[in-house]
């Protein structure tokens, strides 16, 4: 008689490398197809002439790419911790305002409003600060004071690179989308810890620094990092204040050497490279607080 601890249930997988019963359409197909891609244009760089003399020139485009994308990024958390944690405050002045912020920037095309603040927002702010810096002139003020406005007069938009107006431009626009992660965040926190922190003599600000926001930032890492990515790919939306990031000097390649085929491969292959990896990287720390949690 068979022993029954050896006996498997009918139709479940036998043991083994394959694990049972193999079908091709369970392979990831769009890995293979895409590592056979990324292979080729590999070979392409190092044995076309053509294909790697339009590498080399986009490579300074990969530098200014990750450059702008990591301080506008930066800056566009920054603002949308602040804005999240204006949204959910019972400050009437800061929700008003930080939800206006929201839904203004979120009802604009990005391309509009990269143009728009890199021409008339930080213009505006700048002549603003060059304002106060003449009128602090005008006091007559000496010492530390008097070289701060003397400072604050000597700016003008004239001073701003367009790399300087672009990162202002995707971090204003992207601070909006973070807010909303964080303001999720924030409230996916259940009501009671807040309680909890005030009934044991802390302030809202103490309970909102110690018991609320580390939870609600480590449950946002991942769309924060998701969010990353699509930061990096609309960057390239920058072209348009003619920024030399990578779509840019692709476009100037093609343009001096009307070498479409090539340039446009090469671009497409820079631009899957690094947001796959950062999509490798996102996936792993979600991996991660999940087995956490």
């Amino acid at each position: 008689m068979e022993d029954s601890a050896t006996v498997q249930p009918k139709g479940a997988p036998r043991p083994g490398l394959l694990g049972g019963k193999f079908s091709l359409s369970t392979l990831p197909w769009w890995a293979f197809i895409l590592a056979a891609s990324g292979l080729l244009l590999i070979y392409l760089i190092l044995a076309n002439p053509n294909y790697r003399d339009t590498f080399e020139y986009l490579v300074t485009g990969i530098q200014v790419t990750l450059r702008i994308t990591l301080f506008a990024y930066l800056l566009a958390t920054a603002l949308g911790l602040f804005t999240g944690l204006a949204r959910t405050s019972k400050n009437f002045f800061l929700f008003t305002a930080s939800t206006l912020y929201v839904e203004m920037v979120r009802g604009v095309p990005l391309i509009v409003l990269m143009l728009y603040s890199a021409f008339v927002i930080l213009p505006g702010i700048l002549a603003v600060v060059h304002a106060l810096g003449a009128w602090g002139q005008s006091l007559g003020l000496s010492g530390f004071l008097g070289g701060l406005f003397a400072g604050l007069a000597d700016v003008s938009i004239r001073s701003v690179n367009l790399e300087a107006r672009g990162i202002f431009a995707l971090g204003i626009g992207y601070g909006a989308y973070e807010a909303e992660v964080f303001r999720a965040g924030i409230q996916s926190i259940g009501r009671g810890q807040m309680e909890a922190a005030r009934s044991l003599g802390m302030s809202y600000a103490q309970a909102m620094r110690h018991i609320i926001l580390p939870q609600a930032i480590r449950r946002v890492l991942p769309p924060l990092g998701n969010d990353f990515i699509a930061c990096l790919k609309d960057s390239s939306l920058l072209t348009v204040l003619a920024v030399n990031e990578l779509t840019q000097l692709g476009r100037l390649r093609r343009a001096s050497t009307f070498r479409v085929f090539e340039t446009f491969n090469v671009v497409t292959f820079l631009y899957l490279a690094m947001t796959l990896l950062l999509s490798i990287a996102v996936r792993a720390l979600e991996r991660r607080m999940k087995i956490e949690d």
